[in-house]
């Protein structure tokens, strides 16, 4: 007699940090369709733009138009802090990319039959449309929410105005406030009440740590440095790193802030010059990254076979 409902998720983290990966591992693992949409590109019914009613057909294609099977899939609504209105109160104008979207989407998130194009688009009275329940459609939401963290330090009091600190007030030394988050504070953010009401379990991100991105460059079965090393055995080159180079690696990109995608840019940058000299060198087996390489000191060690070290004896 007991009827089991979902509970949709909102995930606030900074970038890079793994929002859009937590939802697709979590598909994967459950063996259901799973879909991304931008809020971004969405609008109002009737204005230039998507429909909010085509983030459903995302789904659908997702499960092959199967629709039972897309029933029951996981859709990821990624950048909704973007849709967030300019203030906690409500727009006094026509918000047709913010409030407005948040509103059409409050029905879809909580459960209804929708009637949506097969081929996504507008619709038109002739049109033969697709009706899917979303009742059991898991909605995730995801977005780095960029200046939340004042308006949850100015509700916790963690705060200083004027030339000194007030009696009992303390300056936030709180790297990871987003945790503290509570429904006020996206309220003020932009989101509207029912929008929160309908995404009932909260959840923060970390930004990463050195060991975690140290673990993102070696151990995933596609992390870089093993994509690195296929691109160098294609030239039959052997490609090495040292730790302590791959710690200053990760010592950069967190500088950057721009979490794991950080990793992609600080390598594209250090390994530039190597991808395009390689192919002119003679008889290498293979190349090392040092730290002195990634600092630019001196150039990487390269290791030659042993009939082009024999050769090169014979000429000296």
């Amino acid at each position: 007699d007991v009827e089991l409902s979902k509970s949709n998720i909102l995930l606030i983290g900074p970038t890079g940090t793994g929002k859009t990966l937590l939802a697709e591992t979590l598909a994967r693992f459950l063996n259901v369709p799973f879909a991304i949409v931008d809020a971004t590109v969405l609008t109002e019914a009737g204005y230039v733009g998507e429909d909010v009613e085509n983030i459903l057909v995302r789904i659908l294609q997702a499960a092959d138009y199967d629709v039972p099977q897309a029933e029951r899939g996981i859709l990821f609504i990624d950048e909704i802090d973007k849709v967030a209105r300019k203030s906690g109160n409500p727009s006094i104008t026509r918000d047709v990319s913010g409030e407005g979207v948040q509103q059409e989407l409050l029905k879809i998130l909580e459960g209804t039959v929708s009637g949506v194009p097969p081929k996504g688009g507008r619709k038109h009275p002739e049109q033969p449309l697709t009706q899917i329940n979303t009742k059991n459609i898991l909605f995730i939401c995801g977005g780095a929410f960029d200046g939340l963290d004042p308006i949850i330090a100015h509700r916790l009091g963690q705060r200083s105005m004027g030339f000194g600190k007030g009696a009992g007030e303390e300056i936030n030394t709180d790297h990871n406030i987003l945790r503290h988050v509570e429904s006020e504070d996206l309220v003020q953010f932009g989101l509207i009440p029912e929008l929160i009401g309908r995404l009932p379990v909260v959840s923060t991100l970390n930004p990463l740590s050195d060991l975690v991105l140290l673990d993102i460059l070696q151990r995933p079965r596609n992390a870089l440095i093993k994509q690195y090393q296929k691109l160098f055995e294609m030239d039959g080159v052997r490609l090495s790193f040292d730790l302590d180079a791959l710690e200053r690696v990760v010592e950069i990109a967190k500088a950057k802030e721009m979490g794991a995608r950080g990793l992609r840019a600080v390598l594209e940058t250090v390994m530039f010059e190597v991808m395009f000299e390689l192919p002119g060198l003679q008889d290498v087996e293979e190349c090392k990254i040092t730290l002195d390489f990634i600092e630019k000191i001196s150039p990487p060690t390269y290791s030659y076979s042993k009939k082009s070290a024999l050769f090169n004896c014979l000429l000296l």
